[in-house]
């Protein structure tokens, strides 16, 4: 009764990454959400201190920081969006493979260079034998 073994739900480490990378997709998009909520309340926010409060009444100016604040969302879109499909983790995962074949290359190299120098480890196993 007390020694009953519970099931154990391995995960391997594909299915973690991918779960890693639909949790970091579903909190990209939901602060670009919370960034376009933030950018309507804050659109009409100005409208109204513009025109209704009359501040800075003689000029508009609610117009440039209305687009200087869609050109910043715009942004946001284009990097949650288009970036993520070019340098998303399939991307990310190549780079990782490059660079990890570059190193072991040049570890290989390092290694010729001091058996070459250093002839010292084939004495010693020569010594061994």
């Amino acid at each position: 009764m007390f020694f009953k073994k519970k099931q154990k739900s391995e995960v391997n480490i594909e299915q973690h990454e991918l779960l890693e990378n639909a949790q970091k997709r579903i909190s990209q998009k939901k602060r670009l959400f919370t960034h376009f909520v933030i950018f309507l309340i804050g659109s009409v926010f100005l409208i109204l201190i513009n025109k209704i409060l009359k501040y800075g009444e003689s000029y508009d100016w609610f117009i440039w920081g209305i687009t200087a604040w869609a050109f910043l969302f715009l942004i946001h879109v284009f990097n949650v969006f288009v970036t993520q499909k070019f340098m998303g983790v399939a991307w990310e995962r190549d780079q990782r493979e490059k660079l990890v074949a570059k190193q072991k290359q040049r570890i290989a190299e390092i290694q010729k260079e001091i058996e070459t120098e250093f002839p010292i480890s084939k004495i010693n196993k020569k010594k061994e034998l």
